[in-house]
């Protein structure tokens, strides 16, 4: 096996894990918990579970694996801030999606190539992307799995010990 391949196996068996920690913390919370702030006047839980589940949407499209599965979720957890939106998704309905985002995802990258890991992610140009070779797929993927870590954290503060 190749070093490339390991070092994408790697990136992706981390991935999984900070995944997998997540999924047993949602799949945990019930209605009433989802409602938990992460600390006084801060997000609630449902709204990170929207966010995260959004931002995973959106590395569909960012890493040029194929067309978002629930756009919808971008205005009530990306745009606005927690409470602004009129309505939003149910916890189950999130918890759905999270689940789907997440598994089509990672069938996606499971497919890429050490050598397409490091083409430019959609958001940069093929110009732009000579001049920075590090706004790639790889970059994105790390920097995602990074920020899912970060809120993993908050939500294990707020679980009763």
């Amino acid at each position: 096996m190749s070093v490339e391949v390991t070092m994408v196996q790697t990136v992706i068996a981390n991935w999984k894990l900070v995944v997998g920690r997540a999924d047993k913390l949602f799949a945990g919370l019930s209605d009433t918990e989802l409602e938990q702030e992460v600390a006084p006047g801060r997000n609630r839980l449902i709204y990170l579970l929207g966010h995260l589940t959004g931002a995973h949407d959106r590395m569909l499209a960012l890493l040029r694996l194929g067309e978002r599965l629930h756009p919808e979720l971008d205005e009530p957890f990306g745009k606005l801030p927690d409470r602004a939106a009129a309505e939003i998704p149910s916890g189950e309905t999130l918890k759905a999606a999270w689940l789907q985002v997440n598994a089509t995802l990672l069938a996606g990258v499971e497919k890429l190539t050490p050598a397409e890991w490091i083409e430019r992610h959609a958001d940069v140009s093929e110009e732009d992307f000579v001049k920075e070779p590090g706004r790639n797929r790889l970059a994105v993927f790390l920097s995602r799995t990074s920020h899912l870590s970060f809120h993993v954290g908050q939500i294990i503060l707020t679980r009763k010990k």
